[in-house]
């Protein structure tokens, strides 16, 4: 920097088209990314700032994705480890729809139970499901309540 007063900043280009993840709690991009199945063999064009100053949360992390718009399923599983995090639909450079995650009361096929011995981890033809409550999800067969992190189970 030439002198004290002069400030460089690195910014991010915005994206012409694709999906925008905005307040993700800070280190949790590359959980995101894993939900996403993004990794370093892949072609898209992804951006992501992590610990990112938040007035709202402290710091927050932003996952920038060209060219793709999220299914619901990965939605769901982003609200599983970001509550309150935003999406944002970007079209021709500008934001074309924007929506909060939400949790569903329940989750179908999207976590695996931790419980080895639940009918949903045999060879019986049952979906796992979870009723979302208060305290975390519980599993709809087996009653194991889930709660810390739930990206192992993804």
């Amino acid at each position: 920097m030439k002198g004290a007063g002069n400030k460089k900043e690195l910014r991010v280009l915005p994206i012409r088209k694709g999906t925008v993840i905005d307040h993700i709690p800070g280190g949790r991009a590359l959980r995101v990314l894993r939900i996403l199945g993004i990794t370093d063999a892949s072609r898209e064009t992804v951006s992501v700032a992590m610990n990112v100053p938040s007035r709202q949360m402290g710091r927050k992390d932003i996952v920038k994705v060209e060219n793709r718009e999220l299914v619901p399923g990965e939605v769901q599983k982003i609200a599983l480890i970001a509550p309150r995090a935003t999406i944002n639909i970007i079209d021709d450079m500008e934001v074309r729809r924007k929506m909060k995650v939400s949790l569903p009361r329940e989750i179908e096929g999207v976590l695996r139970c931790s419980n080895p011995n639940c009918i949903s981890n045999t060879p019986e033809p049952a979906v796992a499901r979870f009723r979302v409550e208060n305290g975390g999800l519980r599993c709809f067969y087996c009653e194991r309540m889930f709660s810390g992190e739930l990206t192992d189970h993804i």
